[in-house]
């Protein structure tokens, strides 16, 4: 399970910003994830509450994790189809070609996060 070292490295991230920043706590962080992005959003919310209970980085036992999904959508190259692919590589299901391009649906990010100097 990847989502793990990928929560320590998200957890790290944020906490070494908001100490940056003169926050002493982390209250909520906002994290993108893809369709396609190869991340499961249970599990990362699953890893999420392990280090919130252990008190990881500037986490506490108030602080939430909202996960916001972004769809994929692909786009034949050719007709111009817009369609919502079930792999990477799709084929186009108007005209058939996998002449397709990714639109959305890869990204993994920290979209933001809310800090607090209170104890």
């Amino acid at each position: 399970m990847h989502e793990m070292s990928l929560m320590t490295e998200i957890i790290k991230i944020v906490s070494h910003d908001a100490q940056s920043h003169g926050f002493s706590k982390v209250d909520k962080i906002d994290v993108i994830v893809g369709d396609l992005s190869n991340v499961l959003p249970d599990a990362l919310e699953l890893a999420f509450f392990h280090f919130q209970r252990q008190g990881l980085g500037i986490l506490d036992e108030n602080t939430q994790l909202n996960l916001v999904r972004e769809e994929a959508k692909a786009k034949c190259q050719t007709c111009l189809f817009e369609f919502v692919p079930d792999y990477r590589i799709a084929l186009c299901p108007k005209c058939g070609l996998a002449n397709c391009l990714l639109v959305s649906g890869e990204t993994f990010r920290v979209e933001s996060y809310e800090g607090s100097d209170e104890l």
